[in-house]
């Protein structure tokens, strides 16, 4: 394969390296973004042949000029992506509209777009996985709650990470959702108690799985965003017998070929009639994209790899680069501006040295979820995990 579209390249400023490492690898890389070519980093000038700038990438005419416009001067493009879940459905309309088939297509792209399709491919997997309907009337809403009772959780079906996701506790709260204008189809899920774990990785163009690893979420992402809380989650260096053989059979039911994978559950924290008991695995979500903000460069400073690398040699020829060895775990701790804090990063770089990886102002589109300000670092074990989190997220004398 020569030619390779990525689409938005400059988002998050780290995706610059999916069209680097196909360029190294000697194909064409060639990029459409909304920001004009002098403004970007000169990194990213470095990683591509050729550069499309649209005045809107929501524009699907627009789109569709860039490629036809690369497919003129290049020849057949080979591979078109974005790796971005807003994207998801547009990558796959211009691969049908181009006949590029190494991607899902407009028809395939659904089986993960929407959170009540993902369920039948969890149950395929011998997956357990909540009960649920997609709202309609508050009358149905109550008929729902009278199988499952309080609480329960409401969210976009067809939606991005925990934005406008929340929970519903009483009958007051419930009518008060129905009252609202709400501009997507929602989904209505039962509570399940427990924290989040995922099962992450790239599936090659076979549906083998060729590098794989999982986090850790002890707070649940909701509640981060809904209340602006800090965010905490790691990496561990062994992935849990239990949600290993559950994530395999899942990205093989899903049938995911050539793409990175991001398949979350819940590990209950208590016995819940008939899900499982407490410590076993339920089934969330699914994001057939890298997870969110820079958790690919934790699983390159986790596992000394680079998964742009290992994506770019599967994407060009369908070979397996990646070793097993996972010689530390990575952690994110994400702080609040709102917050005032006892150590500044001075301190924190003083006392953990090049344990700590990356620190960064998160972009706003990003720090709802992921804070406003990232510290990103790597260990052997949880216990340094917790303690580095500790003095992350400890507070000044103003704030005890």
């Amino acid at each position: 394969m020569s030619n390779f579209i990525f689409i938005s390249p400059n988002f998050p400023k780290t995706y610059y390296q999916f069209p680097k490492e196909w360029k190294q690898l000697g194909g064409t890389s060639l990029c459409i973004g909304e920001d004009p070519y002098d403004s970007l980093p000169q990194e990213l000038k470095d990683s591509m042949n050729e550069y499309y700038q649209v005045g809107s990438m929501m524009d699907y005419d627009q789109m569709y000029r860039a490629v036809a416009w690369f497919a003129h001067k290049h020849g057949k493009i080979d591979w078109l992506e974005s790796n971005n879940e807003f994207w998801l459905e547009q990558d796959a309309r211009l691969r049908t509209d181009f006949n590029i088939t190494t991607g899902d297509n407009t028809e395939s792209v659904s089986r993960f777009k929407t959170k009540s399709n993902m369920k039948a491919f969890y149950e395929k997997a011998n997956v357990p996985v909540a009960r649920y309907h997609l709202t309609t009337t508050l009358e149905e809403g109550r008929k729902f709650i009278a199988e499952t009772g309080y609480p329960v959780i409401v969210k976009p079906d067809n939606g991005v990470g925990a934005n406008a996701t929340w929970k519903i506790s009483n009958d007051e709260q419930l009518e008060d959702f129905y009252k609202r204008d709400l501009p997507t189809q929602y989904i209505m899920e039962e509570f399940v108690p427990g924290y989040i774990v995922s099962f992450d990785g790239i599936a090659d163009q076979n549906n083998n799985i060729i590098f794989k690893t999982s986090h850790v979420f002890p707070e649940p992402i909701m509640d981060v965003v809904n209340t602006k809380d800090e965010l905490l989650y790691y990496s561990v260096r062994q992935i849990p017998e239990d949600l290993d053989e559950m994530g395999q059979r899942v990205i093989h039911a899903f049938g995911i070929r050539g793409r990175f994978f991001h398949t979350e559950y819940f590990r209950l924290t208590e016995d819940k009639k008939g899900l499982g008991r407490k410590g076993d695995l339920v089934g969330l979500e699914v994001n057939m994209r890298p997870p969110g903000g820079y958790t690919p460069e934790m699983m390159n400073y986790a596992n000394d790899i680079s998964v742009y690398r290992i994506y770019a040699n599967m994407a060009m020829s369908n070979t397996n680069t990646c070793t097993t060895d996972r010689p530390y775990a990575a952690v994110h701790c994400g702080r609040r501006n709102h917050l005032s804090y006892k150590y500044d990063y001075a301190y924190l770089s003083e006392k953990y040295g090049s344990h700590i990886c990356m620190h960064e102002i998160m972009p706003e589109i990003l720090s709802s979820a992921m804070g406003n300000e990232a510290y990103i670092a790597r260990f052997e074990t949880e216990k340094e995990i917790m303690d580095f989190a500790r003095d992350v997220f400890a507070k000044s004398d103003s704030e005890n």
